[in-house]
């Protein structure tokens, strides 16, 4: 029997809100709002199943602060002034996740540059930089002047202060995976000549700024953290040493926990499958050997700051959960896709029941037999690591609903199920009266 005593340890943050134990469930866009992206009962339904599993904390997926640049047509968005009805569903989302006594934190987000054309042609960003990729999906981004850059840190305090009103215990600044802030850190894609470019302290201004604020907005019972990527791995980009400082900045302005993550929509480290950077391969290595992306930055992280860090993507065993934590600095463990399969996974680790949390993430990429597993053509293996993203999109629909998950669906009738999914979504978005 492996020994969990360290998992099941409670952790108290710096707002004063104290963690049962150091599983977290992470952010997984879920994908489940109508055309009004509102909340509704099938979120209710999701997190109450996700709220009785065990962990400590769940951490939403993607809740949008500008309805003009979702991350996907499904995603739920908090902007403006809600309708009744929108506040209680929210209210009633909140409660259901913590009745069994996890914490729920709503991930904020804006996705710039990010947004596809179907949900924004013309998406606002820090420069107008287009993604390279997405044969056409994503729209010529248009520069923010400054004071569509003043709405949108306003949009994030909002949405941050109506989510404390509907019962939330905190929010997460979504500043990774190329999304809107992380597009501001990165040179590569902030070109911008005035206080929100050109030095690491003006590209970190934006993100800076939101946390500060929504630190000041919010009681001191409320969580306000961070998921920062520990660099982008482009050449030129924004790096580890970047990194470092800007987490010591976020610490500063009052930010009670760093999740630390890495890449983008044009380098996905997040779900790994870029097979063009030479030292992949020997990266996938080490991932195996210690299962958890991005481990080997928290001592450098370490070095710069004293508030917890969470790491997710990649933890499978209880024994790597165990060795992140007592020889890595790792204060936080985030299990995603295992929570998909199992809502009940983190219960059954911290009881002693299981040693390890299950994944089909190597059944469904290399051997599901959709493209075959060693397929020359490299958009191949990326089309099969889609299906596998489309696998879990399709479970989470099903516990959405009340359902337990088909582990028997194919990665091919769940890319092309997912695929419809999300073409009817975005076509759905009842547009809001705004310029571009």
């Amino acid at each position: 029997m492996v020994d969990i005593s360290r998992l099941a340890e409670p952790l108290a943050l710096p707002c004063g809100v104290t963690l049962e134990n150091r599983i977290v469930k992470a952010a997984l866009t879920e994908g489940l709002a109508d055309g009004t992206n509102a909340a509704n009962d099938r979120f209710v339904t999701l997190y109450r199943t996700w709220g009785q599993g065990g962990a400590a904390m769940l951490i939403t997926g993607n809740v949008l602060v500008d309805r003009f640049h979702l991350e996907r047509g499904g995603n739920l968005a908090v902007e403006g002034q809600q309708t009744n009805a929108a506040l209680d569903k929210l209210a009633e989302m909140a409660s259901a996740a913590k009745a069994h006594g996890a914490r729920i934190v709503a991930q904020l987000n804006h996705a710039g540059r990010q947004t596809q054309k179907a949900i924004n042609k013309k998406p606002s960003a820090p420069s107008d930089i287009a993604l390279k990729m997405g044969n056409g999906r994503f729209g010529q981004p248009v520069p923010l002047n400054d004071v569509e850059i003043e709405e949108t840190i306003e949009a994030f305090v909002s949405a941050a202060r109506t989510l404390r009103s509907a019962g939330f215990d905190g929010v997460q600044i979504h500043a990774a995976h190329g999304y809107l802030m992380s597009q501001f850190l990165s040179p590569l894609s902030n070109r911008r000549r005035d206080e929100w470019g050109g030095s690491l302290e003006n590209r970190a201004r934006i993100l800076i700024e939101i946390m500060r604020r929504v630190r000041a907005a919010t009681s001191d019972g409320f969580i306000v953290a961070a998921k920062l990527n520990s660099a982008d791995f482009q050449r030129g980009g924004f790096s580890e040493a970047d990194s470092v400082v800007v987490a010591k900045w976020l610490e500063d302005a009052g930010c009670d926990f760093i999740e630390v993550s890495g890449g983008n929509y044009e380098q996905p480290r997040m779900i790994d499958f870029d097979r063009k950077d030479p030292l992949a391969a020997q990266k996938r290595e080490s991932t195996r050997q210690r299962e958890a992306y991005f481990l080997d930055f928290v001592p450098r992280l370490r070095e710069a700051v004293t508030i917890p860090v969470m790491v997710t993507g990649g933890f499978r065993s209880v024994a790597a959960m165990l060795e992140a934590i007592e020889l890595d600095g790792v204060d936080l463990i985030g299990l995603g896709r295992p929570m998909i399969i199992d809502p009940d996974i983190a219960a059954k680790i911290l009881s002693g029941r299981v040693e390890r949390a299950e994944s089909r993430d190597e059944d469904l990429v290399v051997g599901s037999g959709l493209l075959g597993p060693r397929s020359p053509i490299s958009y191949l293996r990326d089309l099969n690591a889609w299906g596998a993203l489309g696998w879990y999109y399709e479970h989470i629909y099903s516990l959405a609903d009340g359902r337990k998950p088909d582990l028997n669906l194919s990665p091919l009738r769940a890319l092309l199920s997912y695929d419809r999914t999300e073409t009817r979504t975005a076509r759905a978005v009842i547009r809001p009266t705004k310029p571009h």
